[in-house]
Order: structure tokens, then sequence, then C-alpha cells
């Protein structure tokens, strides 16, 4: 069972691993840093789908079909998917696992869905409520930006703090007692708001969060900064990144020197015309899933961090003139 470890961390005891993963990407994300990482990518940001949502869709169905043929597992041998995207009511989710036949729990955590669904698969399986759990998550470009902006067809100019929303969506198979990258310990995120309204900055919305979760962290566990490879954050893009750094240097903590953002990873950002940095919750998840879990495997990476950010706003928050709430939910993962 998960032992608490101070306040807010949970330490993970009985040999939870990450035991493979599956990280898949769009056109334009392919054609970045980390194209050569994603196990599919696609050329036609459709995927010759009649719409963006039913794009996002088959990006699920696709990155678990993936998933468990790396496994070398079927739909049978898993004992829960939890899974969440940002569209309303979480239908990428819904419809694009549904064929599989497993037991399903939905999740809603915005950009950190990533980071939530390992947390809560982790637990499951820590604790014997299951043996095999899948993680999964998805965005879409243009089916978030219909939801929460401007549909791409009104061309509306985006403005310098703005992220691009990544296509792609990422899945992850959590065991016990197997092989991979060892799960240590979680943190639960507590939801941080700042007053930031601007849905083009959500960098700044959830840079709090990312800092609180992670300070817990360190205090919970007596650690500091360098004890860590990485301490990789979702998709805070270069605003969100650099009020992170301010913000852990006013608690005490210098995270500089080991500091990364799958945001700004997953794109060029001087040749890609991303503003920021990427966003959405396939940033994380196709990151993490694909290039990290990739430098954990070969024991590049050794001990991190993996703290992906959420934005909890909604397109009827935003229209009433709401703040956009932020999350940030932690993993302390190991290649062994």
């Amino acid at each position: 069972m998960p032992e608490r470890i101070g306040r807010y961390t949970l330490k993970i005891n009985n040999n939870v691993h990450i035991h493979s993963s599956a990280g898949i990407a769009g056109k334009k994300e392919s054609e970045g840093p980390l194209g050569e990482f994603f196990d599919v990518t696609f050329n036609d940001n459709k995927l010759g789908q009649s719409s963006w949502e039913k794009a996002e869709i088959k990006l699920q169905t696709t990155v678990v079909e993936q998933l468990l043929k790396k496994s070398f597992a079927s739909a049978q041998d898993i004992d829960v998917v939890f899974a969440g995207d940002l569209l309303n009511q979480c239908i990428s989710s819904t419809f694009g696992l549904r064929a599989f036949n497993i037991p399903f729990l939905g999740q809603y955590g915005a950009c950190s869905t990533m980071a939530q669904t390992m947390l809560l698969s982790s637990v499951f399986v820590d604790s014997g409520a299951a043996q095999k759990a899948i993680a999964v998550t998805s965005s879409h470009f243009c089916s978030a930006e219909r939801q929460f902006r401007f549909p791409i067809e009104y061309g509306g100019q985006r403005t310098p703090t703005a992220q691009w929303t990544v296509t792609g969506a990422g899945a992850a198979l959590i065991d016990r007692g197997g092989v991979g990258p060892l799960i240590k310990h979680l943190t639960i995120g507590k939801i941080m708001d700042l007053n930031i309204k601007d849905a083009n900055n959500m960098g700044a919305a959830m840079a709090p969060a990312a800092a609180d979760t992670i300070s817990s962290f360190l205090q919970d566990t007596d650690t500091k900064p360098s004890d860590y490879d990485l301490i990789l954050t979702g998709d805070l893009g270069k605003v969100g990144s650099a009020l992170l750094i301010e913000i852990m240097q006013n608690k005490g903590y210098d995270i500089s020197s080991v500091h990364n953002d799958c945001g700004l990873m997953i794109f060029d950002t001087e040749k890609q015309d991303v503003h920021s940095g990427g966003s959405g919750c396939g940033c994380s998840g196709s990151v993490f899933c694909s290039y990290i879990m990739q430098k954990l495997q070969k024991y590049e990476l050794n001990n991190i961090l993996f703290a992906a950010t959420g934005a909890l706003m909604s397109p009827t928050s935003s229209q009433q003139g709401e703040s956009i709430p932020g999350i940030a939910h932690l993993l302390h993962i190991g290649s062994q």
C-alpha cells in the first residue's frame, strides 16, 4: 500500500514499474527536435477522419494499440484504464477507448492529465486493486483551438505568450514486480489561483502550481534539486518556465540547472513559430512516453521528477470572466 511521507507525498512500496509506453504525434511535432523518438507520426492532421475531434479520438485508439503491441499484451490483460483529454466530457477518451472493453475511469486534469492518470494507475497497482493499469491522454491543436479559443478558420493573431497545443498522445502500462522505470513517490497537487485570466498565457497560470507541488515534494522527502537528473514540467513554455524558476528561487530552491519543460522540448521555438512553446495533454504525454522513457530505459536518466501541469479552465468559465486555476501532479521515477 502507498505510505504517506510528510504532508503531501505518497511512497510507493511494491515495485511498481512503467512496463512500457508509447508516444505518437502529428506532422508539426514530427518536424521538431524529438520527431525521431515518437512511435508513430501522422502527416495528415485529420488522420483520415471527417473532423478534428474524430482525429483526436483516433489518436487515443492508436496510442493504446501501439502500447499493447510494444507490451506484448492484449486488452484482456489490463485491469483498468485511466484516461482523459481536453474536450468536453473527455470524448476523445471515451470514444477512442470504447472498443477495447477495458474497465474505464475517465479523468480531467487538463494538461496535467498524463501525470494524473499515471499517479492513479500507480496507486491502484501498489494497493493491489489492479495488476496492470494503463494511463493515457491526448490533445489536438485544431480541436483545442475550436473549443477554447477560436476555430483556426478565424485566422486570429496569436499573442507572444500563447502556446501551441500539441497534436499527440501518450500511453503507459503500469504494473507490479515487472521491468522498467520504477515509480517511487507521488505528490498530488493543490489548486493554485493567482487570478490570471488570459487564456493565451496559461504558462503564467500554471507556474505557481508547479512550484507548489515541486517544493512540497522536496520538503516531504528532505531532498534538493541537485539530487535529480531532471525536473521535468509539463507544458509551461517559455513564460511559465521562467516564472517557475523565479518562484522556486524565492522558495529557496535553484532548479535552473536541472529543469526542462516538455513544451520547450517538443518544438524548435526559433524555427517553428509556436510562440511560447507547446501545450496540451498530448504535450507531456507524448514527450514523456517517448523521449523521456527511452532515456530512462537506457539509463541515460536515472532519477527524475515529472510534474505535469494543467490549467483548470473551460470555455464557459473564461467567457464569464473567471480566472484560470492551475494544478500540477508529480511522480518521482527512477531507472531502477
